[in-house]
Order: structure tokens, then sequence, then C-alpha cells
């Protein structure tokens, strides 16, 4: 099995980062067209995006940034199974609060796992590559 390096995961994070900005200004723009737009809709919208967006791709399959690296999340336990919605759900606040402490575990194991990882239960592959 291989697992990415730790610049394969922060490579990923970082397009889909981006890609969160940019659909925020996308729905940024939309909103301005309007007259009123609530403010529980903007925060709704800003919530959505960055609470919703990881832990509901990851359970789908994977995140665009994971897509373009070659590497999924996986269960630890049965590594050709995707990660359900409560496992997601568990990992992304862990990944989002403890920030890059989260990565620290990943050279001190040999399934490079951070810390989101061991409490989710899941692991991060890299998919094979024909060259």
């Amino acid at each position: 099995m291989n697992y990415p390096e730790l610049k394969d995961r922060i490579q990923s994070t970082f397009i889909d980062f981006i890609l969160c900005l940019i659909l925020l200004f996308i729905a940024a723009s939309i909103i301005d067209k309007y007259e009123y737009v609530p403010d529980w809709v903007r925060i709704a919208i800003f919530v959505g995006l960055f609470v919703i967006y990881e832990p509901v791709l990851i359970a789908l399959g994977c995140t665009p940034g994971n897509y373009f690296k070659g590497i999924r999340v996986r269960r630890a336990s049965n590594t050709s199974k995707k990660i359900n919605i409560l496992q997601a759900l568990i990992r992304y606040p862990i990944k989002f609060f403890l920030g890059w402490v989260s990565f620290l575990t990943i050279s001190s194991n040999p399934q490079r796992r951070a810390i989101h990882d061991l409490a989710a239960g899941s692991v991060m592959i890299k998919l094979e590559t024909n060259n």
C-alpha cells in the first residue's frame, strides 16, 4: 500500500482551500446582485462551504484536491472502502481546529496517519499510477 507524503496532503488541502475561496467569491458576487439578503443567508453559505464541503466530498469519494493529487481517504480497517459521513464529520473538525499540528503524527507511524485520521479511523492512500 502506498501512502501519500506530507507534501501531497498539503498540496491537496491548498487546492481545496483555493477552490473554496473561488466558490465563496462566486457566492458573494451572486448575493451582491440582490438588494436585501439576510445576514443568516450569508452566514449559512459561508459555513456551508467550509463545514460541509470536505466531509461530504470525502464520504462520496474525494475532494478535487485529492483527485488531482491522486490520493484518497479510506477506512483504516479496509482501504478498499470509503469512509462514511460520520467518520468524515469526525475527521474534518479535528483537522480544521488542530491545523498543522494534526500532521505531526504522520512521520511517527507506518501508515502516515495524521491525528484526525487516527481519531476517525481513516487513512490516506496514494493511488497506483501506471508509468
